[in-house]
């Protein structure tokens, strides 16, 4: 049976007259096709940490990888909780996407291997799979993390501007 794909609600106070909610293919479209995502995690302290990183975009999540003891990764050992963005930095042409959700360890080899393949293919970066971690052409190490969106907000900016949620 096909999964019945997800509907958007407009935000009108958000959005120009006329304009329409952005459909979720168009948007998981985008989510593959983007390069750089920008990630907001917490610190211990409560004080934000955003970062910029790669990612993908599988089996409907995010995945992103990063070095055990990098701020990101300490930061969501204490909170899992965190936002994904990527979009455009253009005024009047793009979207930008906000993907809310938990960020939770991937350990399972045989889906790190196939992330791995989705990074060569993706950015041309290879890694190796080992203990349950990526494992770089220069030896680096890095744990890899899955974030199920818990919502998702499309900002879009070209002939209209469009606010558009989904919840999970």
């Amino acid at each position: 049976m096909a999964k019945t794909e997800p509907v958007g609600t407009l935000h009108t106070g958000f959005s120009s007259p006329g304009a329409t909610a952005a459909s979720w293919s168009e948007v998981r479209e985008r989510l593959v096709a983007s390069e750089v995502f920008w990630i907001s995690t917490v610190r211990p302290d409560g004080r934000p940490h955003v970062t910029p990183l790669l990612a993908v975009w599988r089996d409907e999540a995010l995945y992103f990888c990063t070095g055990g003891t990098e701020r990101k990764s300490r930061n969501l050992a204490e909170n899992p909780q965190c936002t994904l963005t990527t979009g455009c930095n253009r005024l009047n042409e793009g979207v930008d996407l906000v993907v809310d959700g938990l960020a939770v360890r991937v350990s399972e080899n045989a889906l790190l291997r196939r992330l791995a393949e989705d990074w060569a293919t993706k950015y041309g970066w290879n890694f190796a799979v080992r203990d349950d971690e990526f494992v770089g052409e220069g030896g680096n190490v890095a744990q890899v993390y899955r974030v199920e969106p818990v919502t998702v907000y499309a900002y879009g900016r070209d002939a209209e501007y469009s606010a558009t949620s989904w919840r999970f």
